[in-house]
């Protein structure tokens, strides 16, 4: 059996099945990545819940897994060579789990290079500016008075929305009929946006029918909606 003691986060978060890919996240729009990914392809895995509520992510043992406290974050026992893969960063981890189960990510290196470009689409304008819509339409920025924060935000929103929206006129998925890596990392972002962050009307999301569709099927699929729940939390 595989021997995950010399890892500092299994002494905060045992793993009961040593043998399976360890998840330690929470179920946010970056969080979900990986546990919608994780149901797709069937690999095994344990997820472990990071509480924010307790400054879970900011633990030396979370901190010796991925210094720069965010979730989520991996422990692959079988990783490269069969040997022990911690791993952090949720554009990199649907990375190495497409390859680990050679699925959703294209074969060929052009169809690959170009899921790579809309997977860092969302992880350099889509998570950032929409997270800080939300900032300031739901959190602590909805009582500044200077609404110029928001506005910019807003804009550039409905500006990302624009380019996907385009991109999805004629494909069923970002990267036509084939569902991928990016569109696992960016479909949460867009239901959290209109969803948890209440913004559908700030940014007209009506204006974007072919986000709107490409969600729908984006939820309705089993495993999303599984891991949308996951880790559930306590």
């Amino acid at each position: 059996m595989t021997d995950l003691s010399l890892f500092p986060i299994t002494k905060k978060w045992p793993a009961r099945h040593p043998e399976r890919i360890q998840l330690y996240s929470l179920p946010t729009p970056n969080g979900v990545k990986v546990s919608i990914m994780l149901e797709e392809t069937g690999l095994p895995y344990e997820p472990h819940l990071v509480s924010f509520d307790s400054n879970d992510q900011t633990s030396p043992e979370f901190l010796s897994l991925n210094p720069n406290n965010k979730i989520p974050a991996i422990l692959d026992p079988n990783g490269p060579d069969g040997k022990p893969l911690p791993l952090f960063e949720s554009g990199a981890i649907l990375i190495y789990l497409a390859d680990k189960s050679e699925r959703f990510l294209p074969h060929d290196r052009a169809g690959r290079y170009q899921t790579i470009q809309w997977l860092m689409f969302q992880m350099g304008g889509i998570g950032p500016m929409f997270g800080q819509l939300g900032f300031f339409n739901k959190f602590a920025g909805k009582d500044y008075e200077d609404k110029r924060p928001r506005d910019r935000y807003v804009a550039e929103s409905k500006r990302l929305l624009a380019v996907l929206n385009q991109r999805l006129a004629d494909s069923h998925w970002i990267m036509g009929d084939t569902y991928t890596i990016a569109d696992i990392a960016t479909f949460p972002w867009v239901r959290n946006l209109i969803g948890f962050y209440e913004a559908g009307d700030l940014v007209g999301i009506a204006d974007f029918p072919h986000v709107t569709r490409a969600l729908d099927a984006f939820v309705a699929r089993p495993a999303v909606a599984k891991g949308l729940t996951i880790p559930k939390r306590g």
